[in-house]
């Protein structure tokens, strides 16, 4: 479950994916099987954030197995409680150890730095130092497949977004989806639900169901609970998962889903810190790097749909298309980006409005 702060750094980490990786420190061999440890920020649960990255722990375990042994630590508030968890794993001899959540970006910088032969990995931060190194997924690649069937899908040419704070990473996610829903169906249009929370069942349902009422017959969320699937299911519409495949809560809702796939992330890091190769990098991976794929297709989503999302998401994975690509105009008329452009990650890291097909205003991020 992801904290505001945590995802607000998404522009500062965009400028830093362009800064060379920084030196190597150099970790001895130690007897036996390395330890890594895994700090969680919200109970594992069997969907989410946290379930993706344990998933991905899980395999990095079994493809080192013998190389390895891991140890998590759940519910961990990003804080002062943050730096006592992650010295405790530094102490007790764990030679990599990986905090997957912004708010434990200070804390593990300044435990990496009383640990210099420890190798530290944040996700979603953008502070560096000679042994941590950070890693992110490229959310918005998945967001505009998903947009395609939900183009594809609707009736009503209306979709619902049930959206946590007004800051560029959820931003970009809803301009994304609405830019894919729109490539394929220029009439469909997104309404938007802010709830001013990651994790709050009540409110999402709610939230979805207020969308549903207003005619949207496909929801999605940048939120981290099952609460919208399940609304779409027992309202009779369709629904796209976020984080995890969430097809058990809405198996006639959910269309597909955005996943996280962290696996091999994890399992080429560890690796390369087994085999003492490991140098800090600032790793922003989407499609190409198999960090981000769709959640299996339902049965009512025609082959046709899968095909054409099939090549799009081929196209983004060679490098051939981005999500991005100008003329972008935002729903002022505006024109933010001219035609044949492609968004630069700075630029996409700061995204700041609305693009054509989006209803209303957006909030002021606080």
């Amino acid at each position: 479950m992801p904290s505001m702060n945590r995802r607000t750094a998404l522009a500062t980490m965009a400028g830093a994916l362009a800064s060379a990786a920084l030196p190597v420190r150099a970790q001895s061999k130690a007897a036996g099987p390395m330890k890594v440890g895994y700090v969680y920020v919200s109970p594992i649960g069997d969907a989410g954030w946290t379930y993706q990255h344990d998933i991905g722990r899980k395999q990095m375990e079994a493809a080192l197995a013998g190389k390895v042994t891991t140890k998590y630590i759940e519910s961990v508030p990003e804080g002062a409680d943050a730096e006592r968890v992650i010295r405790e794993l530094a102490q007790s001899g764990h030679q990599m150890i990986f905090t997957t959540s912004f708010g434990y970006m200070n804390p593990t910088i300044k435990v990496a730095q009383s640990f210099p032969k420890v190798h530290f990995e944040h996700a979603t931060g953008y502070k560096t130092a000679p042994n941590v190194g950070i890693y992110n997924a490229r959310f918005y690649e998945g967001r505009y497949l998903a947009g395609i069937v939900a183009g594809r899908m609707t009736k009503t040419n209306v979709a619902g977004y049930v959206a946590a704070f007004p800051i560029p990473e959820v931003v970009m996610g809803i301009n994304a989806f609405t830019r894919g829903m729109r490539s394929v169906n220029p009439k469909a249009e997104m309404k938007v639900v802010w709830i001013s929370s990651w994790f709050d069942p009540g409110k999402e349902r709610t939230a979805a169901e207020t969308l549903i009422s207003q005619g949207a017959d496909v929801v999605t969320h940048h939120t981290d609970s099952t609460a919208v699937v399940q609304a779409a299911e027992a309202k009779g519409v369709y629904a796209v998962s976020y984080h995890s495949d969430m097809s058990k809560y809405g198996p006639k809702a959910q269309l597909t889903g955005v996943t996280h796939v962290w696996g091999e992330y994890y399992t080429k890091t560890v690796t390369a810190a087994v085999e003492g190769k490991w140098k800090p990098g600032s790793i922003w991976g989407g499609i190409k790097d198999h960090m981000i794929k769709l959640a299996p297709f339902n049965a009512a989503v025609p082959a046709s749909v899968r095909d054409e999302v099939g090549k799009i998401e081929a196209a983004i994975g060679a490098g051939k298309f981005h999500p991005f690509t100008g003329p972008v105009k935002d729903n002022e008329g505006k024109e933010r980006l001219a035609s044949g452009k492609v968004i630069d990650d700075a630029t996409l890291g700061k995204m700041d409005y609305y693009v054509e097909g989006v209803q209303g205003k957006l909030p002021a991020s606080k």
